[in-house]
């Protein structure tokens, strides 16, 4: 048996070790919450966390999990089938029927997994005499999902209409059948949220849909949190989300639209029609969740409050935060190595961030992503603060 292919993965391992990029994961012993207990080598220790996506603070919620646990009781662990042969439950269509209903929209269809709502929505409605328009900070699994199409590609700057319109006069001059453009709702590394209401105004101009992945905005953004679209008081024409943030943290996505669009996503997403159908416990539990959800006025009030705390305890430290007014906070440190050392220095300290670094942000854009959370008190984002004053100044980062 050859060794070489081996041999060439250590040595890019090593490279990537050397670089400050090598990704370690911890072992967390506890619900995932505010706070929560890790492993260490002498034991565990009890940290604050600032780096789940647990935005409505649901991940741990009692009715939630009673409800899985009943879901579990009359429906059984899993489905062992995809939905058009035997794995569809009434349980799922009225998941379906209250996402569509929640986010004003005919219908829905549920995935399992938001990158497979992502990967599995361009193929079936677009073929190569279609386009597709994409932000450059687009989610991986946009950019997959459309590497998955025939569809002619175009992408333009970040947030810059200017582009946009210039890719849609290229677009259009090839006399497409269909146009999508598609975006992020929020970008996740950089909490700042899509011109939504130029993008709808250029999609409309040259008579394209616009997709949004509202995966960081559903349950967090517009009225009853319904996502990034209610918040500028428009409409999208497809939206795919997830239930793994901010509607109970578990697993799952859906992709919600008009009734053509779902129904041909039935026919024909491949990640629907071969992956087993969403266990029901997690269905049972994202109800439940749902339901908190539109009913989370106070949650969201604390989680917009708790934004706007860490955000100016960290700007009068010293730190450079990107600006913006969702609870994704990226403190911006520049180089790998000063985000690894300034995650692992925090977590000594009592607080658990995570280092973003190359290829999941560009090069020389190193950040500590931090995500404010409904569950968080006022005392442990305090001891962040702190936290946070003492090691950048210990590392240099701050003076």
């Amino acid at each position: 048996m050859s060794d070489s292919t081996y041999k060439r993965l250590r040595a890019e391992l090593r490279s990537i070790e050397a670089e400050g990029l090598y990704k370690r994961e911890r072992l967390i012993t506890s619900p995932q919450s505010g706070e929560i207990r890790v492993a260490h080598a002498d034991g565990e220790a009890t940290i604050t966390n600032l780096c789940a996506n647990n935005y409505l603070g649901l991940a741990d919620h009692p009715e939630i999990i009673a409800a899985a646990k009943a879901a579990l009781d009359d429906y059984g662990y899993g489905m062992a089938s995809v939905r058009f042969i035997c794995g569809t439950l009434d349980l799922h269509r009225q998941l379906e029927r209250a996402i569509a209903e929640f986010l004003d929209m005919d219908d829905a269809i549920l995935y399992a997994a938001a990158f497979d709502a992502n990967g599995g929505v361009f193929e079936p409605l677009l073929t190569a005499e279609d386009a597709i328009i994409s932000d450059s900070l687009n989610h991986a699994s946009i950019i997959d999902g459309i590497r998955l199409c025939k569809a002619r590609r175009f992408r333009f700057q970040n947030n810059d209409m200017d582009d946009l319109a210039a890719k849609l006069r290229q677009a259009a001059a090839g006399a497409p059948r269909s146009i999508i453009i598609a975006t992020d709702g929020v970008f996740s590394m950089d909490g700042t949220l899509a011109n939504l209401p130029e993008l709808r105004r250029l999609a409309d101009e040259f008579d394209a849909l616009l997709l949004v992945d509202d995966c960081h905005a559903t349950g967090i953004l517009g009225p009853g949190g319904k996502g990034t679209a209610a918040h500028f008081g428009l409409r999208a024409d497809i939206i795919t989300g997830t239930l793994g943030k901010s509607l109970g943290g578990a697993a799952g996505g859906f992709t919600a639209a008009a009734q053509p669009a779902i129904d041909m996503l039935r026919q024909r997403s491949r990640p629907y029609l071969f992956s087993n159908a969403l266990p029901p416990m997690l269905v049972g539990g994202a109800l439940k969740a749902l339901e908190l959800c539109r009913a989370g006025d106070d949650r969201r009030a604390t989680l917009r409050s708790h934004a706007r705390h860490f955000r100016q305890g960290l700007s009068a430290a010293g730190f450079r935060l990107m600006a913006g007014e969702h609870p994704i906070i990226p403190v911006m440190l520049g180089e790998a190595r000063s985000a690894q050392d300034l995650a692992a220095r925090l977590f000594q300290l009592g607080v658990y961030v995570t280092g973003f670094s190359y290829p999941v942000v560009p090069r020389g854009q190193a950040r500590i992503r931090v995500q404010m959370s409904a569950a968080h008190t006022t005392e442990q984002l305090d001891h962040a603060i702190a936290a946070f004053a003492q090691a950048g100044c210990e590392l240099g980062i701050i003076s």
